[in-house]
């Protein structure tokens, strides 16, 4: 298991640094040789912003050195499943899909999914089952397609199709309709009259 007071120290070091740049840090974790350090900022990350804080992680690990031995430092975005480790994750996904491990020690089904209806600063509800934080030994935010999305595309591309097919057929009957015109109006009786 990582050393916890590690990436607690790099969390409290990286944090205050990274604020400035409107960055929240969302989780520190030791694997073995490699420290991930997940950051995030409101409406979302994009590459230049991981580059930065990268940066700034990078430069206050070499001078504090809160990592005794030889590390990876990575440093990503979060992905579309957030893993929701604090009481402020929680609450902030308030009505996403989530998906919970609870410790082996707590009564009831180890795996809970469902929305998570509500969170407060001593647990959360997900699926109407009430949890304390100290039941989980993980939680993630859960991505859902949307297939009312794809429908949506479907019936777009139906619209579109029957809008060019209505068009052809316009078209083929302003063309035509000369032709009819000419062949169905009255012809004059040759040699006048």
């Amino acid at each position: 298991m990582a050393d916890l007071s590690v990436t607690k120290r790099v969390h409290e070091l990286v944090e205050p640094l990274l604020a400035p740049h409107d960055v929240e840090v969302i989780d520190v974790e030791q694997l073995g040789a490699t420290l991930r350090v997940t950051v995030d900022r409101p409406g979302g990350i994009d590459l230049d912003t991981v580059s930065e804080a990268t940066l700034v992680v990078s430069d206050a690990l070499d001078r504090h050195d809160p990592v005794p031995g030889r590390y990876t430092l990575e440093v990503s975005s979060p992905g579309l499943e957030r893993p929701l480790r604090t009481p402020a994750h929680f609450q902030r996904f308030v009505g996403a899909d989530v998906a919970v491990k609870t410790k082996p020690d707590v009564d009831g089904d180890r795996r809970v999914e469902g929305v998570l209806e509500s969170a407060d600063d001593e647990g959360f509800v997900v699926a109407g089952r009430r949890l304390s934080y100290d039941d989980v030994e993980k939680a993630r935010t859960v991505f859902v397609w949307e297939p009312a999305e794809r429908g949506k595309a479907k019936d777009k591309a139906k619209k579109s199709k029957a809008g060019a097919r209505r068009a052809r057929t316009d078209a083929k009957r302003r063309s035509a309709a000369p032709d009819t015109e000419r062949r169905l109006a009255p012809s004059a009786p040759e040699g006048g009259a």
